[in-house]
């Protein structure tokens, strides 16, 4: 095998991620204020293990599972929501890189595992086939965690002549890349989600790969069982368990003020009608890791994954929602967590991977109704 040989044994920890929720807590509020993360906050990020968490055994990476993931990115999002989905999103770009052929996966991993990379999933430039490769330019705007990956994965159409366009991916050096640092949110500040500008770059062919491949989940360069999974199955994960983390983080701020006069019936009655949306969002989406990791592509079972993550979404968003209505203006203090969690789950819930119309009303309507005719 190329590479690396080692991977993770069944008796070590998946992803153990104590250390990096300690730093994320102490710094989630600075890193809110001046929208980056800290150095200390990306170097254990990197440390911890989520780059590699899809990359192939071949090159030292994991091959992990997908609920082990989702279940290190919750326990993230309790502390820092940005730092949390930074590391969901840089685990999954792995995985998305996982098409690569192999000459494209040794470039990028062949020195380790962990290398960062920041995708963007919308087409944003366009490709025209040179001797090689592809001369690629464009704009691609939300790019999350691009201030510190190693390589950027850039979505871009590519036609000859008057035939239709389809569409690829390429993997370029982030050196290579010009970043408009434009991310102004008010809510997920620290994900460094800003737009990435290629004037003209040759890429080779071994850094593409058809977009065709990875929403179909058929990986002619891996067997592994993360890298052949249907686009549509993951339904929003990636972004949705970090607003699960966010929400429980959220109850738990809340609660820790239920002291002397606030302990009323109704503010405890808005935490129990908030905590019961938060685990029924978290229900929802641990079922959707067991559809992934028991491979149950039907139709319905990954249908029913997009209305999880969106249901989930909508859910958590409501249980914010309840507790800053109750908390009232203790809760939108500035240096108060509860309005730092609100802003970054109203942030992260407009995505458009959870919601309903985008992201699942199509297809599980036919699931209930049957085919619209």
């Amino acid at each position: 095998m190329d590479g690396h040989t080692s991977a993770r044994t069944t008796a070590e920890p998946a992803l153990a991620v104590d250390k990096l929720c300690n730093l994320a807590a102490q710094h989630a509020e600075t890193a809110d204020r001046v929208g980056r993360l800290s150095p200390e906050v990306t170097g254990s990020l990197r440390e911890t293990g989520f780059a590699r968490h899809f990359v192939g055994a071949r090159w030292g990476g994991t091959e992990g599972s997908f609920a082990d993931l989702t279940e290190a990115v919750v326990a993230l999002g309790r502390e820092c929501a940005a730092t949390s989905w930074c590391a969901s999103l840089s685990a999954y770009s792995a995985r998305f890189a996982c098409h690569l052929p192999h000459e494209g996966q040794r470039a990028l991993w062949s020195g380790g595992p962990d290398t960062m990379i920041a995708t963007a999933l919308m087409p944003g430039g366009r490709a025209d086939a040179v001797d090689g490769g592809w001369r690629l330019t464009g704009r691609w705007s939300y790019v999350s965690g691009v201030d510190f990956a190693d390589w950027v994965l850039l979505c871009a159409a590519v036609g000859s002549g008057d035939g239709p366009s389809r569409l690829r991916f390429f993997a370029l050096p982030r050196g290579e890349c010009t970043v408009h640092q434009d991310w102004d949110s008010v809510g997920m500040r620290a994900t460094a989600s800003h737009t990435v500008v290629v004037d003209s770059a040759t890429v080779p062919d071994h850094l593409t790969f058809d977009r065709d491949a990875m929403v179909t989940g058929l990986n002619a360069h891996s067997d592994a069982s993360a890298h052949n999974v249907p686009f549509q199955a993951v339904g929003g994960l990636t972004f949705i368990a970090p607003v699960i983390g966010a929400g429980t983080g959220a109850l738990r701020a809340f609660a820790a003020g239920l002291t002397g006069r606030r302990r009323t019936a109704a503010n405890e009655s808005a935490l129990v009608r908030a905590s019961g949306r938060v685990d029924a969002a978290r229900h929802l989406v641990e079922e959707n890791t067991r559809v992934l990791d028991g491979r149950l592509f039907t139709p319905d079972h990954m249908a029913r994954n997009e209305r999880n993550a969106t249901f989930a979404a909508e859910a958590v968003r409501e249980a914010v929602g309840l507790l800053v209505a109750a908390a009232g203006t203790t809760g939108l203090g500035s240096r108060h967590p509860l309005q730092r969690l609100w802003r970054d789950i109203t942030s992260a819930t407009s995505h458009v991977a959870l919601q309903y119309d985008t992201a699942a009303r199509k297809n599980y309507a036919a699931v209930l109704a049957g085919p619209a005719e």
